[in-house]
């Protein structure tokens, strides 16, 4: 089940699932859009991929999609939190809007918790559940204390602390969990050109969305509770 997989790194995720052989949910707030997803990837010959109609900051819409699962399947394997938004510009903290950052934070940090608490029913029924949370280099602590004052940081300050909090929930479930078979991860894809960022991004959507697929499906070399992009780990 990968949320917000109509378009952009959601959608390139859900064709690499679908290739690699996994029956992919393609979650999607707006139910036309997640069909003409679904159809695009059946041209490209996905046919192991349907539509889940989910807007993940509507409580009563979470349930409904996750009651729809319920219906189709016995467990569920994957859950990719993916589905976010930049968000309306001023970011700054020392000028921005807090309605703004309520926001950003409704769909960045208290959709994905809302959708898991739902999800983790069926995601304790499989042998090897995993939960991926799309997160963002602008949500390292680490890397904004280590900048400074960076000009192309501060502006996303609304959208890096939604993210920055993502992380926490990734580390604190995972934490909760411990003892269990689930493995929980925070992934960055990195720059990437898509809507989010007006397709300014430095990577495309295959490159973005290479990382995610690779700490979804591999157990091999990634341990759970981790942040991490393509090169590796990052700093939290």
């Amino acid at each position: 089940m990968i949320t917000g997989a109509n378009k952009g790194i959601g959608l390139e995720t859900a064709k690499q699932m679908a290739e690699l052989g996994y029956y992919v949910y393609i979650g999607s707030r707006d139910k036309q859009k997640g069909m003409k997803a679904v159809e695009l990837l059946k041209k490209t010959g996905s046919n192991n991929v349907e539509c889940i109609e989910i807007d993940i900051t509507v409580i009563e819409s979470v349930k409904r999609a996750r009651m729809e699962l319920d219906s189709k399947l016995e467990a569920l394997d994957i859950l990719i939190n993916n589905a976010g938004i930049s968000g309306d510009q001023p970011q700054k903290f020392s000028t921005g809007n807090v309605e703004i950052l309520r926001k950003i934070f409704n769909t960045n940090f208290f959709g994905p918790v809302q959708t898991t608490y739902e999800m983790l029913p069926l995601l304790e029924k499989s042998k090897n559940p995993v939960i991926i949370n799309v997160s963002s280099e602008v949500g390292s602590l680490a890397i904004h204390a280590s900048a400074g004052k960076d000009p192309n940081l501060e502006v996303w300050g609304a959208y890096g602390s939604s993210k920055t909090a993502l992380n926490a929930f990734t580390v604190m479930l995972n934490n909760e969990l411990e003892d269990t078979p689930f493995r929980i991860n925070s992934v960055t894809p990195g720059y990437t050109a898509t809507d989010l960022n007006d397709h300014q991004g430095t990577k495309t959507v295959e490159e973005g969305a290479r990382p995610i697929v690779k700490v979804a499906t591999e157990s091999d070399g990634f341990t759970t509770g981790k942040f991490y992009g393509e090169q590796g780990n990052v700093p939290w």
